[in-house]
């Protein structure tokens, strides 16, 4: 009895569990002698053995594993809803370079883009002060993490003093997130999939400002998800209405008859960060949080 180690056998929540957690093994493991057997990777733990995990065969837990780790860190932070923002990664800061340009042409538009940085920083400021207000578990402002826009919300965020959340993707040409994000709110994704459904889990309105294909491609599943009545009719923002207009005809799908023609009302057009805020406060003081509308998913 003298050699052995006292240690608590409640798990979180007060539940007793005398059986040895996986911690322990894996700190035994790494003890045993270095032997030919030993040594060999099938002799690797399961769940600390890298080449394993990444097997085609386990693609399934891999989305099951991406899904649980940043919805388990999230709830135990306590974080109930989110606002989440969109937006292109190669809009500068105002007075900052246009470093993605390729011509005079882009340089010229994506400098005058930057006010769009400028009203994404105020606007998460303006999430963030009334997230302050509920103890940071409401309104906690969530970018995917890297550059431009995404920078301005986490940025605007902590302005404020506030907590943000940073959800990253790994790609070709890297995207290292911005140094406004919460280091224990900053998130790295394999699947897109599994990212944009965070995006959503908590969202409680969603801001859209000018982007490329990635920002395209997550208004279009965020629109299509409340038309067809999978998502609950959330403030879905979109700043910049001359830009939005000329690049999606949402009337000619209308006339068309590829979409109904109130589904044009599902999207809210906005140029300012304080015109942002009050259709949110606005949205909230009509409908119960507790019981969201829906749409009837006909199409």
């Amino acid at each position: 009895m003298g050699r052995m180690k006292k240690r608590s056998l409640r798990r979180r929540g007060g539940v007793w569990d005398p059986l040895a957690d996986s911690q322990q093994s894996r700190q035994r493991a790494s003890t045993v002698p270095l032997t030919a057997q030993s040594a060999s990777p099938t002799y690797r733990l399961a769940y600390v053995d890298d080449d394993f995990l990444c097997r085609e065969e386990l693609r399934p837990v891999r989305l099951q594993l991406e899904l649980l780790k940043t919805e388990m860190m999230l709830a135990e932070r306590g974080i109930n809803s989110t606002i989440v923002m969109f937006g292109g990664a190669r809009i500068p800061e105002p007075g900052g370079p246009a470093w993605a340009a390729k011509n005079e042409t882009q340089r010229k538009n994506l400098e005058a883009a930057s006010v769009y940085y400028t009203e994404a920083r105020k606007f998460a400021r303006l999430c963030s002060e009334q997230s302050a207000k509920l103890g940071h578990k409401e309104y906690v402002v969530v970018t995917g993490g890297g550059p431009g826009v995404m920078e301005a919300g986490n940025r605007g965020a902590a302005d404020a003093g506030a907590p943000s959340i940073g959800f990253n993707i790994v790609l070709p040409h890297e995207q290292a997130p911005n140094s406004y994000v919460t280091p224990e709110l900053s998130f790295n994704f394999h699947y897109f999939a599994i990212r944009k459904m965070h995006f959503l889990l908590r969202a409680r309105a969603v801001a859209v400002f000018p982007g490329g294909f990635g920002t395209l491609d997550e208004l279009f599943e965020t629109v299509t998800l409340m038309q067809t009545g999978r998502l609950a009719l959330v403030p879905l923002l979109l700043f910049g209405e001359k830009f939005w207009r000329s690049i999606i005809n949402f009337q000619a799908l209308a006339d068309f008859g590829t979409i109904a023609p109130n589904d044009i009302d599902l999207v809210h057009f906005v140029e300012t960060a304080e015109e942002a805020w009050d259709v949110i406060v606005r949205f909230y003081e009509t409908v119960d949080p507790k019981s969201m509308p829906m749409a009837s998913g006909r199409r």
